[in-house]
């Protein structure tokens, strides 16, 4: 993607179901949770640059002990620094207790992060600072281990202010006015009103504080803690989380809007927002690692029972199609097959913007993420090429030379590899004036790939987002190898809409698409569309989410994909450009038939699961018309 954009963070969850002597018989360590923690953290890397935190959660310790450890760092390194900071503590432990350093029950005893559960996070943030503060995971502590609560997600909730109301309403005054700090009183609400419920009961039956105590541990139902907490949550989340005496969990909102994966076994739970996330940790195949149904929690006792419990009503699968196109590792199986299905079916009207000139034309990509669409696009061009050839074949007949059927049999699409990405550029690009003219360099072009004024160039990006990069850089030097035409192509739909559950698209003015229509608003003398959907906005805003109309999509309903295609073309070509400039989207309908399983395509149709998308998206047209440059929840 040539716009930075970011998304939503990655978890890693783990539960050993064994004591740690069998790890260190076994494995030859009693680090094998902490190991598999940080190679999955690392190999979601992609999911975290802002930072990184992790907490573990110690079974069965005594009083006065303490059996939660929590390290968190801001920062694209992290993960590194974290980890770095708990070996280095056990490297001089060694030296002090060389004879018992080895031994997991000592271990547990006194050193940190030797437990049996662990809960990763990595933060990539689209709201708020970068300080530790911000960091998950959360806690809400308490001296009641049954009381105590970690939680870490990846999310984003469209009704904070209800939610938050809510809170208030019931006596709280929650220390921050965040979907995190919500999320985790909505949860603890719950907890304690469980805690309070079992421990009446066993009260009422005349058993001791301490043994209630136990018992509540026991019998605490995490499955109907979670059901009551989430039940206004309007949103797309991914949460995990720990209780103090032992039991872990993991949920997934209803529409399955963000992913989770898990995986068990005898020795291990495991959930993670990527499945080949597992699949290298764990060495197991595809068909191992299963993914978490939607609205439904994976819970854990500290007994090691495992249950897949229904938390919400499963509504339409509405996964994030984003995840497919771009965030999620290209490694992943379907991923990577849906990629390059999403590179070939657009080459039919790839074809169409070079008039079928393939023989002059030049197929590339822009680094790194439309590699795997680039190799579908290539297919689509080589079976083309194939159809070509057979057809020629039949014409001749058999009456040609040799050296004519060599001819026709070795065409092939032309690819190189023009863009390339300057990543050491990237590290010191400032904020200042000169900035422009830094990002102009950020992409340089490989000299000799292209005959001047005779070649088509074709290059894919998996999405244009806001253009910028584009207009400063790509389109610039991509012209400096004079082709006949630039044609940039995306293998995803125009952006149209804000996302507002977990990726940093939320403001309406930065779309290109939306600029674009705007604009062929105004050409054609129609600002009275944009009149009247400011009118409609305005007038819903103080009803119940449940009942707003997404009427942005009126914005767009007078020109075709085509027409908004052509003006982002002009709008992203500066005049000093000589070459001609096309732009080629994705349809919704080739989206769908790449990405069969996964239909969240809000920011693409207005569609949005939940009904604060819409309340998200007409706050952000009005947030648009009055100037006001912040994200619209």
């Amino acid at each position: 993607m040539i716009d930075e954009v970011k998304h939503k963070c990655g978890i890693a969850l783990i539960r050993l179901l064994k004591p740690l002597e069998y790890y260190q018989v076994q494995y030859g360590s009693w680090r094998y949770g902490l190991e598999k923690l940080y190679l999955m953290m690392e190999k979601q890397r992609n999911r975290g640059q802002d930072g990184a935190g992790l907490v573990s959660l110690k079974l069965d310790t005594p009083p006065g002990k303490n059996y939660f450890n929590r390290q968190r760092n801001t920062g694209s390194s992290a993960i590194n620094e974290i980890f770095k900071k708990i070996y280095s503590g056990y490297g001089d432990e060694e030296k002090k207790h060389p004879d018992a350093f080895n031994d997991p029950n000592w271990a547990k005893a006194n050193l940190p992060f030797v437990a049996e559960a662990y809960l990763g996070h990595l933060r990539y943030g689209t709201f708020g600072s970068n300080k530790t503060a911000n960091l998950h995971p959360v806690m809400r502590e308490n001296n009641w281990r049954t009381r105590n609560l970690v939680m870490a997600g990846n999310f984003n909730l469209t009704n904070v202010d209800e939610l938050f109301n809510i809170l208030v309403d019931l006596g709280q005054n929650p220390k921050e006015y965040s979907d995190t700090v919500t999320m985790l009183e909505k949860v603890g609400h719950f907890l304690d009103n469980e805690n309070q419920r079992l421990f009446d009961l066993y009260k009422s039956q005349g058993f001791s504080n301490r043994d209630i105590t136990k018992q509540i541990g026991r019998d605490i139902d995490v499955a109907k803690v979670l059901e009551g907490a989430s039940k206004r949550w309007d949103g797309g989340y991914t949460v995990a989380g720990m209780l103090g005496h032992g039991d872990v969990f993991a949920m997934r909102d209803p529409w399955g809007i963000r992913p989770a994966f898990y995986y068990h076994d005898e020795e291990i739970v495991i959930v993670t927002s990527e499945r080949p996330v597992i699949q290298t940790a764990m060495h197991v195949e595809f068909e191992s690692v299963k993914e978490l149904p939607p609205g439904h929690a994976l819970v854990v006792k500290k007994s090691g029972e495992i249950s897949i419990d229904r938390i919400r009503e499963k509504q339409e699968k509405r996964s994030c199609s984003f995840e497919r196109i771009y965030f999620s590792r290209g490694s992943d199986r379907e991923i990577y097959k849906e990629r390059k299905r999403l590179g070939e079916l657009l080459v039919p009207a790839i074809l169409k913007a070079i008039d079928y000139e393939v023989k002059d034309t030049v197929f590339s990509f822009i680094p790194n993420t439309a590699e795997s669409a680039f190799y579908g696009m290539v297919k689509g061009v080589e079976d083309h090429i194939m159809v070509k050839k057979t057809e020629e074949l039949r014409k001749v007949k058999g009456k040609c030379d040799q050296e004519e059927v060599l001819k026709i049999m070795n065409e092939r699409a032309r690819i190189e590899k023009v863009a390339i990405k300057d990543l050491k550029l990237r590290t010191f690009i400032s904020q200042d004036k000169g900035r422009k003219d830094m990002v102009s360099h950020v992409y340089d072009v490989t000299y000799g790939t292209i005959r001047p004024g005779v070649d088509n160039l074709v290059i894919i990006d998996d999405s244009i987002v806001r253009g910028t990069t584009l207009k400063q850089s790509i389109i610039k030097i991509l012209d400096r190898l004079e082709p006949k035409r630039i044609v940039v192509v995306s293998s995803s739909p125009q952006i149209r809409y804000p996302d507002c559950y977990g990726i940093d698209m939320a403001k309406l003015g930065d779309f290109t698409a939306f600029q674009a229509a705007i604009e062929l608003l105004k050409e054609n003398e129609m600002e009275h569309v944009i009149n009247e959907v400011y009118k409609k906005c305005n007038q819903q805003k103080n009803l119940p989410k449940e009942e707003y109309v997404n009427y942005v999509k009126d914005i767009y309903k007078p020109f075709t994909q085509q027409q908004v295609s052509k003006k982002i073309a002009e709008m992203l070509t500066d005049a000093d450009v000589k070459t001609e400039v096309k732009i080629v989207y994705q349809s919704i309908d080739n989206l769908h038939k790449a990405v069969p399983d996964d239909l969240g395509d809000w920011y693409f149709t207005g569609d949005y699961p939940t009904p604060g998308g819409n309340k998200v998206v007409s706050t952000s047209f009005l947030n648009y018309i009055h100037g006001i440059n912040t994200r619209a929840y």
